[in-house]
């Protein structure tokens, strides 16, 4: 099965919308668990989620197959209705509003950690997960849009501070909390990625499109926790890291957790995170623009390349090229790389 089915598959199937139900209509304090939300985003619309979190090549083949076969693109791939969603809400709230922390489990149960409570009444930061969104469940058809749809009920009945808007999660939840900080930067100011990260540019985790990858650059803060003793994910960190660099994304900060092994991190951790992802640092736009500058021309030097080759009826070599461009660059290249392919499907 190729990448691209394992995709439309994520996306087939017959959607029928239940009625909404109320979720919370008042504000409340403290824990609850099993809390039930009746609004729906369209920023958590299907092909909202191709548009932003897909390369723009394996977005296009996916809508292209999905208006070609008998099963229609669903809307909205959650039925709110089914859906449980753990809320903590600290006891006050702050003057410019609540924090707010979306949280993505590795786990399948809706879970608060233990020891997090008093950090966050301290913080002032909400903390809202989804049930049934742990590692075994699909990425794009549930994993994402219930952490984007969690971000967007608890914004509908709380005064949240959008300056202090966060996605995290532990282990496979932080890598898809990294995907949804690159793809959402519009709603989400800052990541925490506990005991897990991906490199950023390649077919697991791709680029966005310009608009939304350069505000990615200018306005997001990512910080990394991993404890000392979890080698897999210090390595994967530093990669995470060294391709930030690489991608003119220069807002982070990493943290080793000494004595921890794989392990959630512990209450005085999450403070100190939650204090990181408050030191947003305005970019320095001469190293941005220059760093940027550099990446539009490699881009543009590939993309002309493909050009020639298919100019000169090389179809196969401006196919592999244009993967390779397309796995790279992400939502960077379009819509030129999109234009290219779609000479390619006339040619044959």
């Amino acid at each position: 099965m190729t990448s691209t089915q394992r995709f439309l598959l994520l996306f087939c199937g017959v959607f029928l919308l239940a009625p909404a139900i109320s979720g919370t209509a008042a504000e409340f304090t403290g824990l609850r668990s099993d809390v039930v939300f009746s609004d729906y985003s369209p920023l958590s619309r299907s092909e909202e989620l191709l548009h932003r979190l897909l390369s723009p090549l394996n977005a296009d083949q996916a809508s292209k197959r999905l208006a070609h076969s008998a099963v229609a693109l669903r809307d909205q791939p959650i039925d709110l209705a089914q859906e449980r969603f753990t809320v903590f809400v600290p006891s006050h709230s702050p003057a410019q509003g609540y924090g707010l922390l979306v949280f993505v489990p590795p786990w399948e149960n809706a879970t608060l950690p233990p020891g997090w409570a008093e950090i966050l009444d301290r913080h002032g930061v909400i903390f809202v997960s989804a049930a049934n969104s742990g590692n075994a469940a699909n990425v794009l058809d549930r994993r994402e849009p219930l952490a984007l749809l969690a971000a967007h009920n608890i914004r509908q009945r709380f005064r949240v501070d959008p300056e202090r808007l966060y996605i995290g999660g532990f282990s496979g939840g932080s890598r898809i909390a990294l995907r949804l900080a690159l793809g959402f930067p519009d709603v989400f100011r800052g990541a925490l990625l506990n005991a897990g990260s991906d490199p950023i540019g390649d077919a697991q985790t791709p680029l966005p499109p310009a608009e939304l990858f350069s505000r990615f650059q200018e306005m997001t803060r990512i910080v990394y926790i991993s404890g000392k003793n979890d080698a897999v994910n210090v390595d994967k960190d530093a990669a995470s890291t060294r391709s930030m660099l690489e991608w003119c994304v220069f807002d982070w900060y990493a943290e080793r957790s000494p004595w921890a092994d794989h392990e959630v991190a512990g209450a005085t951790v999450l403070g100190r995170a939650l204090d990181m992802l408050g030191k947003h640092a305005k970019p320095n736009l001469a190293r941005l623009n220059n760093c940027r500058s550099h990446i539009t021309q490699e881009l543009a030097k590939q993309i002309d390349q493909a050009s020639g080759l298919l100019a000169a009826g090389n179809v196969d070599g401006t196919r592999k090229l244009l993967n390779k461009i397309d796995a790279r660059y992400g939502g960077l290249a379009a819509p030129r790389s999109v234009d290219l392919a779609a000479r390619i499907d006339v040619m044959n």
